[in-house]
């Protein structure tokens, strides 16, 4: 899509024709498939169909709830989302052919369903999956006995799938964090090929960093001495990370620094190789050997190592430490030491699950306001299907709760794709079983084949995955009796007002990502002078990591903002021009920060210490007055000249001993200087431009 503005258009041909990679490995397509599959065919196998129909939509049902990272999580996210399944369908069952009751029920699910959306897509999923089973249960309500048999069914089937997703677990303790740390490592070598950064460069860690330091130090992290040898590989990638960015920055001996970047790029690809097949990194082992060969000729004699030879040696030193402890992340396995527990950055911690909530019951929250759309929504669809009448009209409230999202893109690109969808997959199931035999095994195996096609595809195209859930979910209720043509048709109708109704709902009060956007961008400015501010204490070494986290996340939120407020209509250009200069210009910033700090810790002592503290104090609080300008659309304040300040710092490292540190902290304070008033000028010019019209 252009970024000049929205477009209905080419929003509409963007849905259509976007496709992504899909990124879900075929274990897991074939491991959830089957949890569908086995209990429907042994139930019909046995003469008992209903009991495989429950179990199988159990599983489907608590599919999505099957995500990667550390055994524990998963665990626990499949078995909440199978219990908030049974509730609903307990809950459905008993009281679904009460209207009244029911509408209490779909604004209870709908509000605290939509109010989980706080804590992250998984575990969204679950309160998606709780509303769904309420009004799909309520189709067929029953006695008190027939619904604790039903909702112990639909519990089974998300057993059965939390079974097969941890089945390897005896044999492959540690498979989700040996690839969450081979996706890093091939990410740092992908960098190491690239001899400059541009500006489009994710400016601290990549979004896979974040992940894996969920997956290492998060609340359902892994125990075992193995633990150690993954941790050390996080704190080696951070380093390895920042050592990469100032050598790419200080851009000095273009031949020594091209290759000794790209023996650096093998040696972590073939880490990265070792830690994804859990073997002995002996290819990394050779590699290593070879750079430092490489390093010995052209440093060794001293000739070449003015500016590069101190990050050289360090990133030679972090390879050397990282392939030992891949080693013992492999095929070795555990370490001789137990291991200390390690708890995640507090700038990933979150509070309380009752404080999170609390937190976000305002009118203010995004999270409160898509609660209360999700519970009105949710009602009005239920209402709408039992006055009507409408056959299966459980697709109508069912769609809603799948559609509707906190912002306007994801919901409108969800409902457009959902009826493009469900058409498609009309003309496919006809298709396929017009020409399939009429035998329950045929359609067995075509229901496994579209299942897959469902789970593999869902996160690459959403509209052609929908096409093959129609197929499914039809195939799965004929063999309750539900005739495939009708139960299309139906759906097909219900679906496009599920989805007007969903559109209708975020329209009617609507969370516009332009009014946030300010704030999100001043939240990331805030994070990088955080940043800066911990570099100037030398006793607070430990909170760089997290400051450095707390600054990606912030940089991914603000991303995050741009992208949504690009997909919403009546977006002002002037606006989106501003968060697009300041998000550009941000990147620079963190580049030169992260340069900052692999100075500080390369170079020990630093020339004029206190000096530099100072100074990297004062532009901490330019940034954080820029930001507290951009939050409130204000005039700067008045801020100390950091252009003076830096020639003041400039000249007394003139006189410093060590004559190549005091150049490098000399040109890399000036590029801070650049950076930070470039962003100063950016927002006072937004300002000026405001007043002005």
């Amino acid at each position: 899509m252009s970024s000049g503005g929205y477009s209905l258009r080419a929003t509409v041909i963007e849905s259509l024709l976007t496709t992504k990679r899909p990124d879900v490995p075929p274990r897991v397509v074939l491991r959830n498939t089957a949890a569908v599959i086995l209990p429907l065919g042994i139930g019909v196998a046995t003469g008992h169909p209903a009991v495989g129909l429950g179990i199988a939509a159990g599983a489907l049902d608590t599919m999505f709830s099957d995500q990667p990272g550390p055994y524990r999580q998963r665990i626990w996210q499949l078995l909440l989302a199978s219990l908030a399944a049974a509730v609903a369908s307990l809950l459905g069952f008993m009281i679904g052919d009460q209207l009244i009751p029911m509408l209490f029920a779909t604004a209870a699910f709908g509000f605290f369903g939509g109010l989980l959306v706080v804590f992250g897509t998984d575990i969204a999923r679950v309160g998606m999956t709780s509303m769904i089973l309420l009004v799909v249960t309520a189709a067929s309500p029953t006695h008190w006995i027939g619904a604790l048999s039903g909702a112990a069914l639909i519990f089974s089937g998300g057993l059965l799938l939390t079974l097969f997703s941890v089945a390897a677990w005896p044999l492959q303790r540690y498979r989700p964090e040996r690839h969450a740390l081979a996706q890093v490592y091939r990410g740092l070598a992908t960098l190491a090929r690239q001899q400059a950064h541009d500006d489009a460069d994710v400016p601290a860690l990549t979004d896979a960093m974040t992940t894996l330091q969920h997956t290492l130090l998060g609340r359902h992290h892994a125990h075992g001495r193995a633990m150690e040898a993954f941790v050390v590989l996080l704190e080696l990638a951070e380093r390895i990370r920042l050592e990469l960015t100032a050598m790419a920055e200080l851009r000095t001996n273009p031949t020594v620094h091209a290759m000794f970047r790209g023996d650096a790029a093998r040696v972590l690809t073939a880490i990265a190789d070792a830690l994804e097949a859990g073997e002995s990194p002996q290819q990394a082992s050779r590699a290593l050997q070879t750079l430092q060969a490489s390093e010995s000729a052209l440093l060794g004699s001293g000739s070449q190592g003015d500016v590069l030879g101190t990050h050289i040696h360090a990133l030679s030193g972090q390879l050397a430490a990282a392939v030992r402890n891949a080693n013992w992340a492999g095929s070795r396995g555990e370490l001789r030491a137990s291991a200390a527990e390690t708890p995640l950055p507090a700038s990933l911690r979150g509070d309380s699950a009752r404080a999170t909530l609390l937190a976000n019951l305002t009118p203010s929250s995004v999270a409160f306001r898509h609660a209360v759309r999700s519970a009105i929504c949710l009602s009005v669809a239920l209402f709408i299907a039992r006055k009507l009448n409408l056959p299966h009209g459980y697709w109508l409230p069912m769609t809603a709760a799948i559609v509707l999202r906190p912002d306007f893109a994801a919901t409108f690109n969800f409902g457009f794709l959902r009826v493009v969808g469900t058409i498609l997959g009309l003309i496919l199931t006809t298709a396929l079983l017009h020409v399939s035999p009429h035998e329950p095994w045929a359609h067995l195996a075509l229901m496994a084949v579209l299942c897959m096609a469902f789970r593999y595809l869902a996160s690459a195209h959403y509209g052609i995955a929908v096409a093959a859930l129609t197929g499914t979910v039809v195939i799965l209720l004929s063999f309750e009796g539900v005739n495939s043509s009708d139960a299309v048709m139906d759906r097909v109708i219900n679906t496009a007002m599920g989805s007007g109704l969903a559109l209708l709902a975020y329209v009617m009060w609507p969370t516009w990502e332009r009014g946030r956007a300010r704030a999100g961008l001043a939240d990331m400015i805030d994070a990088y002078a955080n940043y800066l501010q911990v570099l100037t204490t030398p006793d607070r070494q430990h909170d760089r990591r997290d400051a450095r986290t707390a600054a990606r996340t912030a940089r991914t939120n603000a991303q995050a903002s741009i992208d949504r407020m690009r997909s919403e209509p009546a977006t002002p250009l002037h606006l989106l021009d501003l968060a697009n200069t300041l998000f550009a210009n941000g990147n620079r910033l963190a580049r030169t920060a992260m340069t900052l700090e692999a100075l500080i810790e390369d170079h020990e002592p630093m020339p004029e210490p206190s000096e530099l503290n100072t100074f990297v104090s004062h532009v901490a609080d330019n940034l954080h007055a820029v930001a507290t300008s951009l939050r409130e659309d204000g005039a700067p304040a008045e801020t100390p000249d950091l252009r003076s300040l830096q020639r003041s710092l400039a000249t007394l490292l003139s006189m410093a001993d060590d004559k190549q540190t005091a150049g490098l902290l000399t040109r890399v304070t000036d590029r801070l200087v650049d950076n930070v008033n470039t962003l100063a000028h950016i927002v006072a010019r937004s300002t000026t431009a405001k007043t002005a019209g």
